[in-house]
């Protein structure tokens, strides 16, 4: 499957910003199953410098740095990417007590080890309650496989998707008590509640293809990036779950990075000098060069 993807960043400022030094990871990655065509990022006011680095986990950053002083600012990312990942396993996986121990086994301590998404993170705290409720999912010997699904199923009944009830800064203990929440949050709470049970488990920050309701036409700019959760599964490796609309990853979804939460993984982070108050607006299109055949749902991103 190939997609053609914008996603626009804009920035409008109350008063002048002076200058501003920006970390973007908009850049979709470069992985098994994925290969980006076509990239371009087009940013005004136009930057004094762009440099582009890898960071530990492998994704690709540009530090920007803008000295125009400037009272809006705009960040598009415009890519072609090719997916190409098989079908979802139809296995149980080994047992996931099984995985836990390999983990512990492992003298791997590269940016893709299991071992540095075992434990909590700045914005994942390991919660008892959170713990428990994964535990239902994961009984003695069940296959790490079947026991995601049915983790990342439980989470998409059980708890209702509702942008207004949570923010970037609503913390997991929150999200998870009052059963409601966006992408992020879902995200967080299926990472928690494995990483408890001492099974690794990431954050992948993304796109997602949305697919309207019957009879209803597709809305431009009106998609927003997505997140969802990378499993270790020991011999089958790292596998992709979306708890947001309870499905495996596969070629709807396509990764821009991947960290231990949110917090490694924003699209945009920096800072500015100026005062004032500032307004955020962000549009993603994500359209298949080719289009596939309607399926019967409608990803939430």
């Amino acid at each position: 499957m190939i997609y053609n993807i914008r996603h626009l960043t804009a920035y409008s400022y109350d008063r002048a910003v002076a200058s501003a030094r920006l970390v973007l990871r908009v850049t979709p990655r470069e992985e098994d199953g994925q290969r980006t065509v076509a990239y371009a990022l087009h940013i005004s006011p136009e930057p004094m410098s762009i440099d582009t680095e890898r960071d530990f986990y492998g994704n690709t950053v540009n530090v920007v740095t803008i000295d125009t002083e400037h009272t809006e600012l705009s960040i598009e990312a415009v890519s072609t990417v090719e997916l190409t990942h098989q079908a979802a396993l139809p296995l149980e996986g080994e047992p996931w007590e099984e995985v836990s121990d390999a983990v512990l086994l492992s003298r791997d301590l590269t940016g893709s080890a299991p071992v540095h998404f075992m434990f909590a993170s700045p914005r994942i705290e390991l919660s008892p309650d959170v713990t428990g409720y994964a535990r239902e999912s994961f009984k003695p010997g069940r296959g790490i496989l079947e026991a995601s699904r049915d983790l990342m199923k439980r989470i998409r009944k059980d708890f209702d998707y509702k942008p207004e009830t949570t923010d970037i800064n609503t913390p997991l203990v929150e999200a998870f008590k009052q059963r409601q929440g966006v992408c992020q949050d879902f995200a967080h709470i299926m990472i928690a509640g494995m990483r408890g049970l001492g099974l690794p488990a990431a954050y992948v920050s993304g796109y997602i293809r949305t697919i309207p309701p019957p009879g209803e036409k597709r809305l431009e700019g009106a998609d927003a990036t997505h997140a969802w959760v990378s499993v270790w599964c020991g011999t089958s490796g790292w596998l992709g779950f979306d708890p947001t609309n309870a499905i495996d990853v596969g070629n709807d979804h396509i990764a821009l990075a991947v960290g231990r939460d949110f917090s490694d993984v924003s699209p945009v982070f920096g800072v500015f000098v100026g005062s004032g108050g500032t307004e955020l607006d962000v549009e993603v299109d994500v359209v298949p060069v080719v289009p596939a055949a309607p399926e019967p749902r409608a990803a939430k991103a």
